[in-house]
């Protein structure tokens, strides 16, 4: 699968979109790296968990970490969904 984003592309992030509800897959969600809060990630919903917990893959692998190096993340991590690009 080719990258959705390139370097420079800018996305709109819906804050509200998981107050309610949580993530589904092939969502597009800006979250919180795990092991550095500071840092946003930008990465795909592959699976949720009973728990709330999810899966997030990037669509770059070798260029990335995601949750193949990292584990699930939990949802309270998820600061929203992508909802526009702008290349």
């Amino acid at each position: 699968m080719s990258p959705l984003l390139q370097p420079g592309d800018e996305v709109l992030v819906d804050p509200q979109a998981y107050r309610r509800t949580l993530p589904h897959p092939g969502d597009i969600v800006v979250a919180h790296h795990p092991f550095t809060p500071n840092l946003k990630i930008i990465k795909r919903v592959i699976a949720v968990a009973d728990d709330g917990r999810c899966q997030l893959e990037g669509d770059n692998p070798s260029e990335s970490s995601d949750s193949r190096s990292f584990g699930m993340v939990p949802s309270a991590s998820i600061l929203g969904r992508v909802t526009s690009r702008f290349a």
